[in-house]
């Protein structure tokens, strides 16, 4: 009986020790703004590196889709020391990817990107397999010329599409660009209007009626923060609103075919995790994210004129009514 006390005794100690000397991590995270596809990113990597059995902190800074504010942010960072960066969005990996340079204390410190649309034209890393300077994450390039195509499957006929984006964000002159060779393959006239900021976009949206016969929002965060007042112009004048991320259909747009941002976040957790298991973030290949679904949000299709075909909402993985 004594022998088991003692054994008891030493375990209860054991746990104790092990409680006492886990490991907290720090994490400063430079997100660029509230809206709902980035706010699920942030949540996906809580998620997964909780799931992980991983004691976090976290210090979580909003670059209100100021490139000013990301930029301000990531030097506040080199301050805090943590343990990881994790920036959320392009402007804010460009940003953190400019301190990590910059500030020697800072070379060590893993930068994790999520979000990011085109990593390697953005400058973050030389190779998407090797990426070197303690730089990777995981990328949210979108395959326009997939939207392109579900867009005239559910406007036939189409022949003109309007964009609005900011030209100040890298991922967005990517992804238009992207969509300029697209819409030219397809014969659709492209009506470009950009949007520095997000009370821009109300009057940008505005711009493109009477020029256009639908509306498309790419990944473009300035954008898509203020998507509600692009929805109240196409509601105004039926013009049929499409999106790049199915968090913005419940918004008001009437289809997107797109990734869902929590799995992004949670992939994001997941190589996080490897990293302070031990892997080095330098060699650690950019990640991209698999898997898209089409959602459709019929009250809005009303709202905006348009009505969805049939052989559409037959490919509808989520229909919002």
């Amino acid at each position: 009986m004594k022998r088991l006390s003692i054994l008891i005794a030493v375990l209860l100690m054991s746990l104790m020790c092990t409680a006492a000397w886990a490991k907290t991590y720090t994490i400063s995270v430079n997100q660029f703004v509230e809206h709902p596809a980035l706010d699920a990113v942030l949540k996906g990597l809580q998620d997964s590196l909780k799931e992980q059995g991983l004691e976090v902190k976290y210090n979580v800074h909003i670059a209100q889709a100021n490139m000013a504010t990301a930029n301000q942010i990531a030097q506040s960072i080199a301050g805090e020391n943590p343990d990881m960066v994790v920036a959320i969005a392009t402007p804010c990996a460009q940003a953190c990817a400019q301190i990590v340079k910059k500030a020697p204390h800072m070379a060590k410190v893993p930068l994790l990107f999520s979000a990011v649309t085109d990593p390697k034209g953005a400058g973050l890393v030389k190779d998407l397999n090797h990426p070197g300077g303690n730089i990777t994450g995981v990328s949210d390039m979108t395959p326009v010329d997939k939207h392109l195509a579900m867009i005239m499957e559910t406007v036939p006929g189409l022949k003109s599409l309007g964009v609005v984006y900011n030209s100040g964000e890298a991922n967005s002159k990517t992804l238009v660009n992207m969509l300029r060779e697209a819409c030219k393959a397809k014969g659709v006239s492209l009506e470009e209007t950009t949007a520095s900021k997000t009370s821009d976009v109300y009057q940008a949206t505005k711009s493109l009626v009477g020029r256009t016969q639908a509306v498309y929002v790419p990944t473009d965060n300035t954008v898509v923060s203020a998507l509600e007042s692009m929805v109240k112009v196409c509601e105004q004048n039926h013009l049929p609103l499409f999106a790049a991320d199915v968090d913005s259909v419940p918004r008001g747009a009437v289809a997107a075919l797109g990734f869902d941002y929590y799995l992004h976040g949670k992939q994001t957790g997941a190589m996080a995790g490897r990293i302070f298991g031990g892997a080095s973030a330098a060699t650690t290949p950019v990640e991209f994210q698999e898997g898209m679904s089409l959602h459709l949000n019929l009250k809005a299709a009303k709202a905006q004129g348009l009505v969805i075909p049939e052989a559409v909402m037959a490919k509808a993985d989520k229909i919002v009514e």
